[in-house]
């Protein structure tokens, strides 16, 4: 061997181990876990991830204590890393990260304004030291979360977290690898973690879990707006489940399923294994923590694993709770992800079973929106069309009560002769029925169908997702998802709370003026007392009232438009009667007095 050869063998060895021995002294930032390098930055805090001025280099081999760099280097005494945070910013959300748990501590939704702060609606809300969006603890669901601080590497609109620590008596590495695309609601989350050993993780059946935001936004007060919840929701592939929260709660949902999260009305997070035969259970919380605010938050167990490594993938939809945005993701083809054959659409607010009349209602709202291109008139020339479909059925309910009325003296006197025999009373009644040409279910009919369209009414306007911020009357009712405010008080009332609002006020008055119009004239249906008619007339509205004070102006607005189209529906439908009346008296109607002589007036010949 010559001695050039000799001198290259020594410089060589020289060289491999200084890189080994003496460089992490200099760059303790440099972590060969996992095969790749984790960027250590010293700034505090980093607005865009774009503009980190990161060194990188690639390690292709690693050996075991290689992995755990990192951990050996803080032990020796190197510089400890602090806290810091990154930016990720697409056209629909703006994501902040904290290299503390490498988890999610603001996460807004750039499309969408909070309408009592004038800021983006703000999805990873409640944050504090002991429970972070996407933290992961290891163990079951109320282990507490990892709060130690990670290197960090950013790559575009993708940021990396890894750190190694000791894990259930072994050394375990864990990255956190976070991807996002422009034009996306849903971002995916890389979990992988190495173990010292091929035993895996097994902490009690389980290896880890994985949690969404301590509470979705925007904030409410559960006291003052009760139209706006919180609700754990999951869905197995056939069965969608939805459990409203309450306060307190800390309950595990044993059942199978593909997906789960929480929603609120108009927002939704959703937590979607891609393996979902990995995933063991899921929890869910509405525990009060920091600051009084209602916590409600989903968590997911992953089962626990032999092995040394595991690579899991979870799809994250943070984002609105509405059809246009979620059904992407039902079809692979019309999402940048790829996410499809999880039905995503079953986190929506239905009807159910009268989810097709719903559907056919909203259609209709859409295309007159289109005309008109104000949501609060479009709400008025639906009901009214409603009103105008609808009549006929209301008029045959009417007639029908008018013909009951003449059949009251004989039911009575059937009921007078067979009181003592209910089965001969029920034929010779029947009998009775069919005779005079009428049928009971009649009037049942026309008000089961109004019923219907009601309750899918009701949900639709409730909830649906583009009143949010839609103004009718400026200064009066600027977003029809909310209750209209006159005048705010600094002080409670109870059973109102501190606003001030006008449509409760005419909503109840044109209520108790159609209800008064509706049975002037008419006598109580069979079995029913004054007293029960009273207290449909009075003791509803009035109820209502503190029931619907803080319902959404929209869903006040299509009743208000209802009662009054009622009155004017039901003085037509009275004076219909009054003829009907008068013809069965044998008296002249209205339109034959008209054209009488006055000494014929009233009678007939």
């Amino acid at each position: 061997m010559d001695k050039n050869t000799i001198w290259a063998i020594v410089l060589s060895t020289v060289v491999i181990i200084a890189s080994y021995l003496i460089l992490p002294k200099f760059f303790p930032g440099l972590n060969p876990a996992f095969g790749r390098q984790a960027a250590n930055t010293q700034t505090e805090e980093v607005a865009e991830p774009q503009e980190l001025n990161l060194e990188s280099s690639v390690i292709s081999e690693t050996s075991e204590n290689e992995a755990f760099a990192d951990s050996e280097a803080e032990e020796e005494g190197q510089p400890a890393l602090v806290e810091q945070k990154y930016t990720i910013r697409t056209d629909k959300v703006e994501a902040v990260f904290t290299n503390k748990g490498g988890d999610i501590i603001s996460y807004k939704l750039l499309d969408h304004k909070d309408m009592d702060t004038d800021d983006f609606v703000q999805i990873s809300d409640n944050v504090n030291s002991k429970n972070r969006t996407c933290a992961i603890a290891f163990g079951k669901a109320d282990a507490k979360i990892i709060d130690e601080i990670f290197n960090t590497e950013t790559d575009g609109k993708s940021i990396t977290f890894t750190k190694t620590m000791n894990v259930n008596g072994k050394k375990t590495t864990l990255r956190k690898v976070y991807s996002f695309m422009d034009g996306e609601y849903v971002f995916k989350l890389d979990v992988l973690i190495h173990t010292s050993d091929s035993n895996g993780l097994d902490i009690g059946g389980t290896a880890y879990t994985i949690r969404t935001s301590p509470q979705i936004g925007p904030h409410f007060n559960p006291k003052q707006n009760r139209y706006e919840r919180r609700e754990f929701i999951a869905y197995n592939g056939n069965k969608y489940k939805k459990i409203m929260l309450s306060n307190g709660q800390f309950k595990e949902y044993d059942k199978d399923f593909i997906w789960s999260g929480i929603a609120g009305k108009y927002f939704v997070e959703l937590l979607i294994p891609s393996a979902a035969e990995n995933v063991k259970t899921s929890w869910y919380s509405s525990k009060i923590e920091i600051n009084d605010y209602a916590n409600a938050q989903a968590f997911v167990e992953r089962t626990a694993f032999s092995g040394s490594d595991i690579n899991d993938t979870y799809y994250m939809y943070f984002g609105p709770r509405n059809d246009k945005d979620l059904k992407r993701y039902n079809v692979a083809e019309n999402n940048g992800w790829n996410l499809g054959g999880k039905k995503v659409t079953q986190a929506l607010q239905t009807s159910g079973w009268l989810n097709w009349l719903e559907k056919i209602l909203k259609v209709v709202l859409e295309f007159l929106n289109k005309l008109v291109h104000n949501w609060g008139l479009s709400i008025i020339i639906m009901t009214i069309l409603l009103k105008i479909l609808m009549f006929p059925l209301s008029k045959k309910q009417s007639m029908g009560s008018l013909k009951m009325q003449d059949l009251q003296p004989k039911l009575k006197a059937l009921q007078e002769k067979y009181k003592n025999d209910q089965q001969k009373l029920q034929q010779e009644t029947s009998k009775l029925y069919q005779q005079a040409g009428y049928n009971p279910a009649s009037g049942c009919l026309p008000m089961l169908f109004q019923f219907l369209v009601l309750f899918a009414m009701y949900n639709l306007f409730n909830n649906y997702f583009e009143f949010r911020g839609a103004m009718f009357i400026p200064h009066w009712i600027p977003d029809l998802s909310t209750g209209d405010v006159v005048k705010t008080f600094n002080f409670n009332i109870p059973l109102i709370g501190n606003q001030l609002r006008l449509l409760p006020v005419i909503y109840v008055a044109t209520q108790l003026l159609s209800g008064k119009i509706t049975q002037y004239g008419q006598t109580a249906a069979p079995g029913q007392s004054q007293a029960t008619m009273k207290f449909m007339m009075y003791g509803m509205p009035l109820m209502f009232f503190f029931l619907f004070y803080n319902a959404p102006s929209g869903l006040l607005l299509y009743w208000l438009t209802s009662n009054v189209l009622q009155i004017f529906q039901q003085l037509l439908i009275n004076k219909m009667m009054r003829e009907k009346r008068a013809e069965k008296e044998g008296g002249f109607t209205a339109k034959e007095q008209k054209v009488l002589p006055p000494k014929a007036k009233g009678k007939r010949k």
